[in-house]
């Protein structure tokens, strides 16, 4: 892809730390629009790659090349609140960005929970969290969403769901998607384009193409990757954060 055209590109990344290569000659680059998903084993550096791209790291070698002025919405793989510490959803949405009570109320309406604006962040669920981040992150009025795991602490059908509101956010806003994920079933029907990392790039692509590449298998194993065909699940139905069909209405 012309450099030109990518929102963010890697050329040739190194990383080493501790005399172990965390990264090994990686490129990547997302373009205006696209849902790129990184996959891998853990410790393959997919949160390093991530971290590389958003500038909050280094590389021994290579380098980034980010659009000028490129607007990002992160979500991260890991939040962690003090269990004592008096936080709301409306407080967190605001910790780094000033948003007015209607943008964080319409960021909510968004990913499916306005209804959680004043609730204490302790007592949200995995889901409840995730699409709260995903707000907080929409705030950015972002051309690049960067989501690690984000379905991570949300069971498969709250996965899938989450998946389709993610397609729904790039079709309405335009915005480019870069996502971590380990949920191999769900992922591969919810991305345009797969790069499958283990410190270096093993295969890259369309997700058809990548499920049955020879170094995808090798990775994988055959049986786990026969198991992981693309999942499609056409239904008329939604789900609410809990995972029950929510009567029609979307993420509620």
């Amino acid at each position: 892809m012309a450099e030109s055209t990518a929102l963010v590109s890697a050329e040739h990344l190194v990383v080493r730390r501790s005399g172990k290569t965390l990264l090994d000659s990686v490129d990547l680059d997302v373009a205006p629009g696209e849902i790129v998903t990184l996959i891998g084993p853990n410790g393959a550096g997919k949160t390093t790659l991530v971290r590389l791209l958003l500038g909050l790291d280094r590389a021994d070698a290579g380098r980034v090349i980010r659009k000028p002025g490129l607007r990002v919405g992160y979500l991260p793989q890991r939040l962690q609140v003090d269990p004592v510490l008096p936080l709301d959803v409306s407080r967190l949405l605001t910790l780094t960005r000033r948003a007015r009570v209607p943008a964080q109320h319409a960021a909510l309406v968004e990913v499916g929970v306005p209804h959680l604006l004043h609730s204490p962040v302790q007592s949200l669920s995995g889901g409840e969290l995730q699409r709260v981040l995903l707000a907080r992150a929409l705030l950015a009025d972002p051309e690049l969403l960067v989501l690690d795991e984000p379905t991570q602490g949300i069971d498969f059908t709250g996965q899938a769901e989450l998946y389709r509101l993610i397609a729904r956010l790039r079709e309405r806003r335009g915005c480019a998607v870069l996502m971590v994920s380990h949920d191999l079933h769900l992922v591969m029907a919810a991305t345009d384009r797969v790069i499958c990392l283990n410190h270096h790039v093993c295969c890259h692509g369309e997700p058809e193409s990548v499920r049955v590449h020879p170094e995808y298998l090798a990775l994988f194993g055959p049986k786990v990757a026969a198991d992981l065909a693309v999942y499609a699940h056409h239904h008329d139905h939604a789900h609410d954060l809990s995972g029950a069909v929510a009567d029609g209405h979307e993420g509620h």
